[in-house]
C-alpha cells in the first residue's frame, strides 16, 4: 500500500531531512506534496531523484491525503493540525504544541510504539523534543532491566536545533571573530561562537527553561511518570548533533558491563565504549546517522545503583525527521495497511 504524503515546512532544516529520510527508507509514497508558507511558493526541494516545487499550506486541500508530517512551529501546528486531521489526514507533528495533550500520543517507536493506538482520538501524533528522543531511546532498555528512579541530564545542544537562523548565526559570528569584525548576537541571547549558553527557550517561574521542562515532562509521558528528571540544557557551538551527559539512578543493581550488554541489543542504539583515546562518539561523527550512540558507560560512585552515560545523536534525524518517519512506518505496519 502506498500513501499520499504532505510535508509541511518542507523548506526548513527538518522538513528537508524528512524528505531525505522518506526517500532513503523507501517509505511507500504514491504522491509527495511539499508545503510551506506563501512566501516559499515555488521553492524547489529534492525528494529521491525528483525536484518538487512547494505549494502553499493555506491553499492546499488535504482531502485524499493519508499522512501529513509537520515541522512548521507551534503556532502553525496549533492552527493547522486539527484542520488537516479533520480532512482525514493523520498528522505527525514535530512542534511542542501537542506533546502534552492527554489525547495525543507522544511517540518514540523504539520506546512506546504501543501508545500509537490512541492516535484516532484527534488524528494527531506528537514527535518529542529532540533532546528527549535520544535520551529515552537510551533509557528504555535500562529501565526495563532495573527500573529507573532518577535521571540527571545536562545537554550540549547544537545550533541546528534553533533552525537555519541558528546555524547562520554561528557561521556569521565565527567568520567575524576570525577577521576581527564586530560580533552581533541576533538569534541567541549571547555570542554562540567560541562560547556556550546555558539557556534554551524561555525561562519559567521555577528557574528552569522551557526546554528543560520539556525534557522532564516528556520523558515521564513517554517512559514512566514515576521517573524523576532534572535537566540543564545548554547551547554549544556545534552545527549538528546533540550530546548529553546522563546520570541514572536505578531501583535495582545494574553494573556498567550489564548496561553495556543490554544497550548493544537495544533497538536504535549503537554502543561505542572503548576506554581509550577516541573510544567514544562525538556529535561530529553522528551526523547523517540513524542511531543513538552511547559511550562512557561507567559506575556512578555517588549512588548505590547509579550509572553515567554519554549519549549522542543527530538532532535533525532521530531528534526530529527520522522519528517522524519511523512513526509513519509504525502506523503503516500496525494500522493503515490493515
Amino acid at each position: 500500500m502506498a500513501y499520499k504524503v504532505a510535508v509541511v515546512g518542507a523548506t526548513g532544516n527538518v522538513g528537508r531531512e524528512m524528505l531525505n529520510i522518506l526517500a532513503e527508507r523507501k517509505f511507500p509514497v504514491s504522491e509527495l506534496v511539499p508545503l510551506a508558507s506563501t512566501r516559499s511558493i515555488g521553492s524547489a526541494v529534492s525528494f529521491g531523484g525528483q525536484t518538487l516545487k512547494c505549494k502553499a499550506l493555506e491553499h492546499f486541500d488535504f482531502s485524499g491525503t493519508d499522512l501529513c508530517l509537520m515541522s512548521a512551529g507551534g503556532s502553525v501546528a496549533g492552527e493547522w493540525a486539527p484542520r488537516i486531521a479533520a480532512q482525514g489526514a493523520i498528522v505527525i507533528d514535530n512542534s511542542s504544541k501537542w506533546r502534552m495533550d492527554p489525547e495525543v500520543p507522544l511517540i518514540v517507536p523504539e520506546v512506546n510504539v504501543e501508545a500509537l493506538a490512541g492516535y484516532t482520538k484527534k488524528n494527531i501524533i506528537a514527535n518529542p523534543n529532540c533532546s528527549t528522543a535520544q535520551l529515552v531511546v537510551a533509557l528504555k532498555p535500562l529501565h526495563d532491566a532495573a527500573v529507573i528512579k532518577r535521571v540527571i541530564v545536562s545537554t550540549y545542544q547544537s545550533v541546528s536545533g534553533a533552525g537555519k537562523e541558528g546555524m547562520d548565526e554561528l557561521m556569521r559570528q565565527t567568520r567575524a571573530i576570525l577577521v576581527a569584525d564586530p560580533v552581533e548576537a541576533r538569534k541567541f541571547t549571547k555570542q554562540i561562537a567560541f562560547n556556550v549558553i546555558p539557556h534554551i527557550d524561555v525561562f519559567l517561574d521555577s528557574g528552569f527553561t522551557k526546554e528543560e521542562w520539556k525534557m522532564m515532562v516528556e520523558t515521564q509521558k513517554i517512559l514512566d511518570p514515576n521517573i524523576e528528571v532534572n535537566a540543564t540544557c545548554v547551547r554549544v557551538p556545534v552545527f549538528v548533533g546533540h550530546s548529553e551527559s546522563v546520570t541514572v539512578e536505578f531501583e535495582k543493581k545494574l553494573t556498567a558491563a550489564q548496561a553495556r550488554d543490554i544497550l548493544r541489543e537495544a533497538p536504535g542504539v549503537l554502543v561505542v565504549d572503548k576506554r581509550e583515546d577516541g573510544g567514544y562518539v562525538t556529535p561530529l561523527e553522528c551526523v547523517g546517522e540513524y542511531a543513538t550512540f552511547v559511550s562512557r558507560i561507567r559506575k556512578d560512585p555517588t549512588a548505590e545503583n547509579g550509572l553515567n552515560l554519554w549519549v549522542v545523536s543527530d538532532n535533525l534525524r532521530k531528534g526530529a525527521a527520522l522519528n517522524a518517519v519511523q512513526i509513519a512506518e509504525a502506523l503503516s505496519e500496525r494500522y493503515l495497511s490493515k
